[in-house]
């Protein structure tokens, strides 16, 4: 067995190494000087959004250094009581590396991904799109579904959700919602997520039971600060204002509250009712446009996401990302990593980390 541990220490030591050259450790440590020189400037909160921005920056790379420290210690832990185990002959202790080992394993697994998540929109908040695709009240219902999902995986997470649009479905579910969810490297895991979902069951909406298939969308965008600049001429908005309609029956306005802007040249929409100040909902909805526009923009740039946009229109078969199955077996499957878990009611409720993380390792 100490022969095996040895393999296992080493093992893990040259993933270490390779994260470690992957990070660029001493460039971190370098701007995380900086960071600590720049704080301590009495006119640090002079400018208090940009001292948010680097205090955010900061707690994510002494997060970083701090997990890259301990993951360290623990190796040369597990050495040391692998010497001790080999020197008495003791199980007991052989035992104890073992453990430690598998430790070492997860905590090196999620720092992987912690280091994946550098693109320089990880770490903004994320502006999330649930809308219903073919399927007709199956699908509204669906999208629902994914709702619930993924605001139950946001509170799993400890990350914080505004619902800025809530649009009802015609019997059931709704036809679309946009939620923002701010967090640590929030955007960098809930891109993962855009694409098709789709879900196979018995329709509880057909007096046929027969099986069904629907879709719905997530669309997933960084949000996009102030600073950042995005040419939007008044020209090319129409504002239409109409009366909300809440989720539930809830927050439903008697007056004509809600904001749609629609982007003529791009056809890009963007709405929010959730306030009951129109000037409010108007505000919060030109931001959403704010953020589309950047994220198309951006796309242009970069052909990786530009699927992202291609696919709006397609929300059915041979699109989707993930497939839930309740009928005829019980499953749920990635088709880019080809990952699969039986236990749909659990996924539905919320436990998306293994998926969200094999995309990210893959």
């Amino acid at each position: 067995m100490s022969v095996e541990l040895n393999q296992n220490i080493q093992t893990i030591y040259t993933k270490a190494e390779k994260l470690k050259e992957y990070l660029d450790l001493p460039l971190k440590q370098k701007r995380f000087r900086e960071l600590e020189l720049i704080i301590a400037r009495e006119d640090f909160w002079n400018d208090s959004d940009k001292a948010t921005d680097l205090l955010k920056e900061r707690t994510l790379l002494l997060n970083l250094l701090e997990t890259w420290k301990n993951i360290y210690q623990d190796i040369e832990d597990a050495e040391v009581l692998l010497e001790l185990a080999l020197e008495e002959s003791d199980k007991e202790i052989e035992n104890e590396v073992a453990a430690l080992l598998s430790i070492l394993e997860k905590k090196i697994k999620k720092f992987s991904i912690q280091i994946t998540l550098n693109d320089e929109d990880d770490a903004r908040d994320a502006l999330v799109s649930i809308n219903a695709g073919a399927g007709g009240t199956d699908s509204q219902d669906w999208a629902e579904m994914l709702f619930r999902m993924y605001t139950r995986w946001i509170d799993k997470k400890g990350y914080k959700c505004q619902i800025i649009d809530y649009q009802p479905g015609d019997e059931a579910g709704i036809k679309g919602a946009t939620l923002r969810v701010s967090g640590v490297n929030c955007y960098g895991f809930m891109k993962v997520e855009s694409g098709v979902h789709r879900l196979v069951r018995i329709s509880p909406y057909s007096a046929s039971g027969k099986r069904h298939t629907s879709f719905a969308s997530v669309f997933v965008y960084p949000e996009i600060k102030d600073e950042i600049t995005i040419d939007i001429e008044e020209s090319d908005l129409r504002i239409d204002v109409y009366r909300a309609s809440g989720a539930g029956g809830q927050h439903v306005n008697k007056t004509s509250s809600a904001v749609r802007i629609t982007h003529l040249p791009t056809g890009v929409v963007a709405q929010c009712q959730q306030e009951s100040s129109q000037h409010r909902n108007k505000e919060i909805a030109f931001k959403v446009l704010k953020s589309r526009l950047y994220q198309l923009e951006k796309d242009k740039q970069d052909k990786k996401m530009q699927n992202l946009h291609d696919g709006k229109d397609d929300i059915a078969w041979g699109s989707q990302i993930r497939s839930y199955v309740l009928h005829p077996y019980r499953m749920v499957k990635d088709h880019r990593t080809d990952f699969e878990m039986g236990d749909v009611d659990r996924v539905l409720d919320g436990d998306l980390d293994q998926f969200i993380e094999g995309v990210l390792l893959s």
